[in-house]
């Protein structure tokens, strides 16, 4: 059950760089239903949403783990380790073992010890775009 403020996940995503300012607030709902599986954390004290992650997948056999990020004043308390965990646990127990993502430069370790490998001679592309809109 949905116990967080919409705006808190778009500053989420502003927070990671990921949220386009045409883009309406109001579709967040489809956005979060259209995945797999959305995990928010919430600060108990004020009920915030400080970090969040999904995975899209058709559910049957491979699984993609995307838009992971904690807000910048909750990092490094392990909320996003906790959140990728939660995540990577509800698709094995949907029998989905192939999980992959796509690492911002610079967060491979987090990754990496989370039990993620780099997939050798495999290369991150994207249609019609340079990749200059997304964070470095």
């Amino acid at each position: 059950m949905k116990s967080w403020n919409s705006l808190d996940i778009v500053d989420l995503y502003r927070s990671g760089g990921w949220w386009r300012e045409e883009w309406e607030p109001a579709n967040l709902p489809r956005l979060i239903k259209g995945s797999f599986a959305f995990a928010v954390a919430l600060d108990r004290k004020t009920n915030c949403a400080v970090g969040m992650g999904r995975v899209i997948s058709d559910g049957v056999s491979d699984a993609y783990l995307q838009d992971v990020v904690v807000h910048p004043s909750y990092r490094h308390m392990g909320i996003g380790c906790l959140i990728v965990q939660e995540l990577v646990a509800y698709c094995i127990s949907a029998h989905i073992t192939w999980i992959g993502l796509i690492a911002a430069p610079g967060t491979e370790v987090f990754y990496r010890e989370l039990g993620f490998t780099e997939m050798k001679g495999y290369q991150p592309m994207l249609l019609g775009g340079r990749g200059d809109d997304l964070p470095r």
